[in-house]
């Protein structure tokens, strides 16, 4: 009996000793399962880091990159220092050269976005502000074109919206004017702005102010802050890409992300500062305080939103200077252009040149292609504006025989007029330079 238990007792530890042996190896074979899947799982996420590291970043062509250590709070993440706006100062280049220069820098083929709707905020005097400072850069800058001062005043808003510059218009447009060598714009340093604007293109350039400050977008110069008149070059235009060409003006932007739409977040200051130097265009520049100066401005603005209604007038005629000098015009005027409306075409022309010629001849077989003209070209001439800052007054003189005069000093001697103006100063009709 005692020896059937011991047998019986050996047996029951071998079957426990079994099954301890079995539940060991089930374990063994749990953790080895675990295992064998962390390392799958590793190794899959090895290979996709090394597949990624090899593929090229998305991003969209106007993103931008790193973000600069040190820049302001809000700053977009772009891959430069914010640019500097410097002082307009050209090369040493006669007007033919010029052109040459300008011609042989091509226009860039990256994309040319429009600029978003910009819409003027503010008190009504902050919009009549800013509506007459636009006005200005435009009727100063582009003369009395449409097409010219729509290209003009996009400038003015890009630069608003980038924070390189002012967040008002009246604060762009007159950046730097207290210096004589230093502003941007240069109608408002150089003392172009003594010369009043015909009342009939200041409310042109008024109405087309206020469609721009209400949304209008002039798509072709894109984002452009930069342009120039195509006989100067500035020593910026080569570091800028040359988006367009209106006229004969040159629109360019800032290369890489400062020149894309990310860089023109900046919002609009509102509040636009009074400016003296348009007191005599602006009810709302001039000194007036409380209510005189809210009539003020209220009558500006019914003046400004009757310009807005106005219909379009017909384009006027535009006219080129001759190749051989930027400060001379050559032109014709056939019977259907009003003698009366000479000089203001011939303003319109020369726009913010301080120096100009501006002679005129009933048809185009006798008007000369370049100066100096002949004896008989002259004797044919109809009409001579000639500006220069030696003057006190422009000098305007008429064919009398064909345009009679209450004033015979108005009348042309056959004598006047062979020879243009030096071409000394081109002008700069543009921001940051034109």
């Amino acid at each position: 009996m005692h020896m059937y238990e011991s047998s019986q007792l050996a047996m029951e530890r071998v079957e426990a000793l079994r099954q301890a042996r079995r539940a060991d190896a089930r374990k063994r074979g749990i953790v080895v399962a675990i295992l064998a899947c962390a390392a799958l799982l590793v190794i899959g996420a090895i290979v996709t880091m090394l597949w990624r590291s090899t593929q090229p970043a998305k991003q969209h062509p106007y993103s931008a990159s790193v973000p600069i250590p040190g820049t302001a709070p809000g700053l977009p993440a772009i891959d430069a220092p914010l640019p500097a706006v410097e002082p307009l100062e050209l090369k040493p280049l006669d007007p033919t050269d010029a052109r040459a220069v300008n011609a042989a820098v091509p226009f860039s083929t990256l994309p040319n976005p429009a600029a978003r709707k910009f819409i003027a905020s503010g008190t009504t005097a902050d919009i009549v502000r800013a509506t007459d400072c636009l006005a200005a850069a435009v009727l100063f800058e582009a003369g009395d074109d449409a097409v010219g001062e729509r290209a003009v005043a996009q400038v003015v808003l890009n630069r608003v919206r980038h924070p390189a510059f002012p967040h008002t218009v009246c604060g762009v447009v007159f950046q730097g004017s207290e210096r004589s060598t230093g502003c941007q714009f240069t109608f408002t340093c150089d003392g172009a702005m003594a010369r009043t604007p015909a009342p009939a293109a200041w409310a042109r350039a008024r109405g087309i102010a206020a469609q721009a400050l209400g949304g209008s977008v002039f798509a072709p110069v894109g984002l452009s802050t930069h342009y120039h008149t195509d006989w100067v070059v500035p020593y910026w235009s080569s570091s800028l890409d040359k988006v367009t060409a209106v006229k004969t003006h040159l629109f360019f932007r800032w290369t890489g992300g400062w020149g894309r739409p990310p860089a023109f977040f900046a919002a609009y200051g509102g509040v636009e500062p009074v400016i003296p130097q348009l007191a005599v265009l602006s009810e709302a520049h001039r000194p007036l305080d409380g209510e005189a100066g809210a009539d003020a401005a209220a009558a500006a603005a019914a003046a400004i939103a009757a310009a807005v209604a106005a219909p379009i007038a017909p384009a006027a005629p535009s006219f080129a200077p001759t190749a051989n000098n930027p400060d001379a015009f050559l032109v014709t005027f056939g019977a259907d252009i009003p003698a009366d409306s000479y000089p203001d075409l011939a303003k319109q022309a020369c726009g913010t040149r301080p120096r100009c010629l501006f002679m005129a001849w009933p048809s185009a077989a006798l008007t000369p292609k370049a100066l100096p003209a002949s004896t008989s070209q002259l004797e044919s001439m109809i009409f001579h504006y000639l500006r220069d800052p030696g003057f006190k007054q422009d000098r305007t003189r008429w064919d009398c025989s064909r345009s009679r005069r209450a004033n015979p000093g108005e009348c042309l001697s056959r004598q006047a007029g062979g020879s243009a103006p030096a071409a000394a100063a081109a002008p700069v009709s543009g921001s940051s330079t034109p």
